[in-house]
Parts: C-alpha cells; sequence; structure tokens
C-alpha cells in the first residue's frame, strides 16, 4: 500500500469522522467527488499547515508525495464556517491557513494549536464555541425529506449558503457513491443502473465517470473491502 490510514468516529455533533494517514511512497490517484469539506493538518519534515478543504464537485487526477502525514476532520454535511463562504474553497481550492507561533496557526485573528487524532472533538468543541463552526438545520430536513418552515426559496438559499451544493448536484453525488458501492460489492452493472436510479447503462457510465472517475466495468473489478 502507497499509505497507511486509520479513522475512528466521533461524539461531537458537527464531525462525521477523524483521521489519519502516512505516505509510504509518491504515487497519483483519482480523487473522487464528495459532498463533505473538512480540515486537514498536513505535516512534512517537521513543518506543520492547516488546510481547509472544500466538496469536490467532480472526479480529477491527484497525488501524494513521500513522507507526508496527514491528520483530517470531515465535518458532517450541514457543519459550515459562517465567514468562510464553502464556494470559495470548493473542488480543491483549499484555503491554507497562516502560520502563528511554533505548533499554532492563525483563524479569525486568534492563535490555535494544532488538533490531534486524540483531541479532534475537543478542538472541534472551541471552534463552535467561539462560534467559527455552525450547523444549518434545514439541510438534513431536506435530505431526510422532511417539512421546514421556510418557502422553498429560502430553503434553496440556505442549503447552497451552508453547503456550497445544490440539491441537484448532492442528490447527484450521493448516486454516484451508492452506484460505485454496489459495484465493487459484485453488482452487476443492470441491477446497478435498477437500485441506483439511472435510466440506464449509458447513463450510469457517464455519472460514475464525472463523480467517480471511473467506468461501470472499472469498478467492477475493484476488490470488495473484507
Amino acid at each position: 500500500m502507497p499509505f497507511q490510514f486509520d479513522n475512528r468516529l466521533s461524539d461531537s455533533p458537527y464531525v462525521d469522522r477523524v483521521w489519519q494517514a502516512r505516505t509510504d511512497e509518491s504515487s497519483g490517484f483519482v480523487s473522487s467527488a464528495a459532498i463533505h469539506w473538512g480540515m486537514v493538518v498536513v505535516r512534512h519534515e517537521d513543518k506543520l499547515t492547516l488546510h481547509v478543504r472544500g466538496p469536490e464537485t467532480q472526479a480529477s487526477q491527484a497525488e501524494f508525495h513521500l513522507d507526508y502525514e496527514f491528520l483530517g476532520i470531515n465535518f458532517k454535511f450541514g457543519t459550515y464556517m459562517p465567514h468562510l463562504s464553502p464556494k470559495a474553497i470548493i473542488d480543491r481550492q483549499d484555503l491554507v491557513l497562516p502560520e502563528a507561533a511554533s505548533r499554532s496557526f492563525q483563524l479569525n485573528s486568534s492563535s490555535w494549536e494544532f488538533p490531534t487524532f486524540e483531541n479532534a472533538d475537543t478542538f472541534v468543541d472551541r471552534l463552535v464555541r467561539e462560534g467559527i463552526l455552525a450547523y444549518e438545520p434545514v439541510v438534513n430536513a431536506v435530505l431526510q425529506g422532511h417539512p421546514t418552515d421556510y418557502s422553498p426559496r429560502a430553503v434553496q438559499y440556505r442549503f447552497l449558503h451552508a453547503t456550497g451544493l445544490t440539491q441537484s448536484t448532492v442528490h447527484q453525488i450521493q448516486r454516484a457513491r451508492r452506484a460505485k458501492a454496489l459495484l465493487i460489492q459484485g453488482k452487476p452493472i443492470l441491477d446497478t443502473v435498477y437500485e441506483a436510479g439511472y435510466f440506464d447503462q449509458a447513463h450510469l457510465t457517464r455519472s460514475l465517470k464525472r463523480f467517480m472517475g471511473q467506468t461501470p466495468t472499472q469498478l467492477g473489478d475493484e476488490p470488495s473491502s473484507p
């Protein structure tokens, strides 16, 4: 394997997952579309930087290099930073926060220590207390199909403001990720078309190439996780 990876769930209502990784070689890979955003601490040659990384609306080629370490906090969908537009960091336009003193970075005119795998939840709690992180409940209501007290136009605005994505884009990405999972599990292509809600095989193929960067046949050849 070109990298070592570990992750854990979080007790924080704002966090989806905390992960860490270390690269053992340089390599290229396909970065798939994803609706979540996060913060990533990057360590290389004992230098630390913190990247705010947005959602991705299409697959793209990416690469990683030897001897890098990463700590990532993936936030639950609907969590956002009121002072930062999600559109500013979408599609790998990472915001790299300025360095403060040793082992710290600047955020909202304050100095913050870099989080660790163990204390990431405490770090997020402080971000919430300081008003740097917030949650938009309309987002979850839309995904669950629940009614809200807002007009359709207001719902659309609040959803886009918090996520940087339209409801249609989120649906397409989620459907493509579900189709990818089915194919990796060994589901036949035509069955995947039906279960994931595509019109036909050509529709499935276009979607997967756009959002996952691979064809149904390529994904079907991938080994499933144990």
